[in-house]
């Protein structure tokens, strides 16, 4: 792991195996096939950018760079950091134990199939941990759970496979700025031309006005509908 250095656009957490390996699952999480995957978009080069330290947090409005954290606000982000290195630094090893347990070679030396097999079992035990938290909340009366990945705040409290599938998507689609989307190729993907800049955003040169349904939708008249079909 390098250490970072407060102002280096280029700084790093992985070393050059962590970062392969990282890779190589991000890649299976959105693989590449005729169209861009995670590969492509650099979705690796976000999440070690983010946790190099505390200089890629948060982007400014107006596109000139990233806030300086400071006080409490930067001791909370630090802590938080590390617990996310860590979750990283266990993940690997467990990639490549499992790895050589069943095959003898590192994670990044299996074939694409093999490494399918080794996340897909790591992936079972955070689908039943999901499960049971679901089944709980529905016994107890209580509405059904948000799913994991969508609670971006609790980062910290996922496992492995989880947070690594949650890193994959934000750096397939967010905004270039944070190190990932590379030649924007998540947004094209799915239709979204994308402010030049946040600056474009901040000035209100940029709207995603006509990405928006042209009436807003009646949930209730849907609801209604669909019970009847």
């Amino acid at each position: 792991m390098t250490s970072f250095q407060a102002g280096d656009p280029s700084a790093k957490f992985f070393d050059a195996h962590q970062r392969a390996t990282i890779e190589a699952a991000m890649a299976r999480i959105i693989p590449t096939d005729d169209q861009p995957g995670a590969k492509e978009a650099g979705t690796v080069e976000f999440v070690d950018r983010y946790l190099s330290g505390l200089e890629f947090v948060y982007a400014k409005p107006d596109g000139s760079g990233f806030e300086k954290l400071e006080g409490k606000r930067a001791q909370a982000w630090q802590q938080r950091v590390e617990i996310l290195r860590a979750k990283y630094v266990e993940g690997i090893k467990e990639l490549d134990r499992r790895s050589q347990s069943r095959f003898a070679a590192d994670f990044v030396q299996l074939a694409t199939e093999q490494q399918d097999g080794i996340l897909y079992d790591m992936e079972r035990p955070a689908l039943q941990v999901e499960a049971k938290l679901t089944e709980a909340q529905v016994v107890a009366g209580f509405a059904p759970v948000e799913p994991a990945l969508q609670q971006t705040n609790a980062e910290i409290e996922l496992d492995f496979f989880p947070l690594l599938a949650l890193h994959t998507r934000q750096g397939f689609y967010a905004d270039p700025i944070y190190g990932g989307n590379k030649d924007r190729v998540g947004w094209k993907l799915i239709g979204f031309e994308g402010p030049e800049s946040l600056a474009e955003t901040h000035a209100g040169r940029f709207t995603t006005l006509p990405f928006f349904a042209e009436q807003q939708i009646d949930w209730e008249e849907e609801k209604e509908y669909g019970a009847k079909e």
